[in-house]
Order: structure tokens, then sequence, then C-alpha cells
């Protein structure tokens, strides 16, 4: 088997705090999307809900009033920094569709067109533990899509997506080699620092690195940092290669642009060595040939 010559591409992941205005961190995370371009970031992703501190903590209606549909405003803006920096953008929106509401993630490919959007599929519902997702949002009905950009195809799931299997799975048999994951996720005041607190960072990382291994992709997590109300976001975006080698990681508690460079030909290798969905059987519980 002769495998493909280096495929190159730079990714750039934003990790920022939320500030209490909108209009403020679609502006900083504009100026983070054009740092990373001119650090030769390729596809750009920022984290889940970017543009507001993170209101799912509790149940309000005034919330409602910060989503907007899609395409709409902010993703005209993402078009706009897209073409003129010549990257792929990964953004991720609070989106009304008629009287529904979704957690969506959308991408702009690198001359400012619209690719899509994808809509979240698992909705956590514990009010207890401050995510409490499912008085805002409805469970994605878009399925897991692939977006063929200039530089690579790639499938976005959003945070809590990252701990199911399947998503990860079928975006890789769609031929997706790259699995963004923009996320908010956290430590509760009591945890951070702790024996608990370290086990749940740990279980975060490795259930994303096995997506990655189990499907011979480039997995990208994008997370936000700083403390808002009940949460302490805890950063820590990374990138890993397709045998679940963490390439780059940023902090838990500063802002950062994290830029990787990954090499697409890696794909084909890691699966030519380790062919887990050549081998793979649709009913592991058939015993038959």
């Amino acid at each position: 088997m002769t495998l493909s010559p280096p495929q190159k591409i730079t990714l750039g992941l934003v990790q920022m705090k939320m500030d209490e205005k909108r209009d403020k961190n679609l502006v900083t995370a504009g100026e983070f999307i054009r740092q990373a371009a001119q650090k030769g970031g390729q596809i750009i992703s920022v984290s889940e809900l970017f543009l507001s501190p993170y209101f799912c903590q509790t149940n309000e209606d005034r919330h409602f009033a910060l989503a907007e549909p899609v395409p709409g405003p902010t993703t005209k803006t993402l078009e706009e920094i897209a073409k003129k920096e010549g990257v792929v953008v990964v953004g991720s929106i609070y989106e009304r569709d008629g009287a529904d509401y979704y957690n969506t993630a959308v991408v702009l490919d690198a001359d400012g067109s619209f690719l899509g959007k994808y809509r979240k599929l698992h909705i956590p519902d514990d009010l207890e533990h401050y995510y409490s997702e499912k008085y805002y949002f409805k469970p994605g009905n878009l399925g897991v899509p692939v977006f063929n950009t200039r530089f690579g195809k790639l499938s976005v799931l959003v945070c809590w997506d990252q701990w199911y299997p399947e998503t990860a799975r079928v975006a890789a048999e769609k031929g997706a080699q790259l699995l963004f994951y923009p996320t908010a996720i956290g430590w509760q005041l009591s945890e951070k620092g702790n024996d608990i607190g370290k086990t749940e960072f740990d279980a975060w990382v490795t259930i994303q690195r096995s997506h990655a291994i189990a499907n011979g992709i480039f997995v990208a997590s994008v997370n936000r940092v700083g403390l808002e109300q009940k949460i302490d976001f805890w950063g820590g975006s990374f990138v890993c290669d397709p045998f679940g080698k963490i390439l780059q990681q940023a902090g838990h508690d500063q802002e950062e642009v994290v830029i990787v460079s990954c090499d697409l030909s890696q794909i084909e290798e890691t699966r030519h060595s380790w062919p887990f969905l050549d081998c793979r059987r649709f009913n592991p519980v058939s015993r038959g040939s």
C-alpha cells in the first residue's frame, strides 16, 4: 500500500474569557481569529456559545433573547472575517428557528461562504450542577454533517456530544478528517485543585483522545476560561492526532490562541497500522463470520 504524501494544515483554537456584553465578545473573538490567522492558522475555531457568559447555569426566560437566526448577524460577521483573512472559521451560536431554539455550530469557508450548520444532539439536563441546557435547547435535527472546506473535511460536534462515541464514529465514516468540539466545561467552585477536579479534567481529555484513536482522525477541543457564577471554566483546549497524542494544549486560566500543525496524511498511515474501521463489525452481538 502506498501512503499519501504529507498534507499539512494548521489549526487555530481560540480560548477566551466571556464578557457580559455580546458585542465585546464578538470583537474579541474576531481579534483572536485574526491573530491566529497571522500565526498561520487555516481552520480556526472559537468555543461554545462564545457570545455570552454561560447562561445555562440558571433557568431564566430572559436568556432566550440571546438567540438569533442562523444564518444571521453573527454568521455575517464571521463570514467577513473568514473572507478577509482567508481562513475557515468554526463558530458557535444560540440559534432561534421560529419557535425552536438550538445550540448550533456553523462553518464558514475561507472565501467567506456559509457552508452550513450543526445542531448539538446531546443536551445535558443538570440544573443541580449548573448545566441546565434542556431548558434552552432542543436536541439537534440535522444529523452529523461533514463540511468540505478549502483546507480539509471536518465535522463539528458540541461539548456534551464529546462524551458519546456514536457521533464521532458517524463523522469519521462520512469522511471527516478533523473533528472539532466547541466546549464550555469547568469545575464547580469546590472542585478546582482537588482529586475530584483532576479526575474530571483527565476524563474529559481521555474521552476525546479515544475518539481520535478509535476513528483515526484529528480531534480539536476548544474550551473557555474564567469564573462565571458557579463554574470555573477549566480551559485546557487541545488538539490530538489520530494516535491520540496531544500535539498542544492550553493552560487552565489564561486566554490563549493555540496553533497546531497537522499532517492529514497521518490519518491514512494510522488507519493502515490500526485498521479499527476496516475490522469493525456492524453487529457486535453477532457471532457469525
